[in-house]
């Protein structure tokens, strides 16, 4: 939906975090107006209902789980996390958070109540998976078969972490797992198929938050399957209802009870 430069420049005032979902609520606003073209006068006019007492509690639905491009839009996709997400969201649908966010906190609900979970294809994270209450990164983890390597240093130029190495009395690429952000790009550049899938899962972070007092999440070490995520998930939701009091973000929770979460 097309949007006038005014409206355009008033939606990036609001914090990028939610600004994907507060524009998505105006173009829907304007829909219903029977308006072609989003206005200024839209953007403020649904500002003033959110900002109203009650207004903002009527949007929320406890949870939000959001994705970036996907493969079909990303070039660099290592593990598709389509098939995760809408998992995910069942998951979230039965634990009815709506129902456990209003019985527990006072005074309006508002979105920075909702658990975020956010899942990325790659490592590059554009959906910002490092600051959300669960963050999902698809990943692809490089391994040495028995073609002959050619030399060529494909694997070696496309690496931006310097995990590979590839010196002269070398028979094989070297990968270092400690850099290794597990993109598969390296696989990817390989013409002669040297370096192939060895495993293919998903990185997991928990307890990112931004505010006033910011923390990138933590890593739950190792690259885990689609039903390891899963369970992930439902231990933290577990967790989150068992000791979140009067809306308490998760990552104060995994902060206060000191405990880690394993698939």
């Amino acid at each position: 939906m097309k949007w006038s430069r005014k409206a355009n420049d008033e939606i990036k005032k609001v914090p990028f975090f939610v600004r994907k979902k507060v524009k998505k609520k105006v173009e829907s606003f304007a829909v219903q107006k029977g308006k072609t073209l989003v206005g200024l006068s839209d953007v403020t006019e649904l500002k003033k209902k959110f900002l109203s007492r009650g207004g903002m509690e009527k949007e929320i639905k406890g949870y939000e789980v959001s994705t970036c491009f996907g493969s079909s839009g990303c070039p660099n996709t290592a593990n598709s996390c389509t098939r995760l997400a809408a998992d995910i969201e069942i998951i979230f649908e039965k634990e009815n958070l709506l129902a456990f966010l209003k019985a527990n906190v006072s005074g309006d609900l508002k979105f920075h109540h909702e658990f975020r979970v956010v899942l990325a294809d790659c490592p590059n994270a554009c959906s910002r998976p490092q600051i959300v209450d669960i963050g999902i990164i698809g990943a692809i983890f490089p391994g040495i078969c028995d073609e002959p390597c050619t030399f060529c240093g494909n694997c070696v130029d496309v690496c931006d972490e310097n995990a590979i190495t590839l010196d002269k009395g070398d028979v094989i690429p070297l990968i270092g797992d400690e850099h290794c952000l597990m993109c598969g790009k390296c696989i990817t550049a390989c013409p002669g198929g040297t370096l192939q899938q060895k495993e293919k899962g998903f990185r997991v972070m928990l307890g990112g938050r931004l505010g006033r007092h910011p923390r990138l999440a933590m890593e739950v070490v190792g690259l885990h399957t689609h039903d390891d995520v899963l369970h992930i998930v439902q231990s933290c939701l577990k967790l989150y209802k068992k000791n979140s009091k009067n809306g308490q973000r998760f990552s104060h929770i995994l902060s206060s009870v000191g405990q880690v979460i394993r698939n």
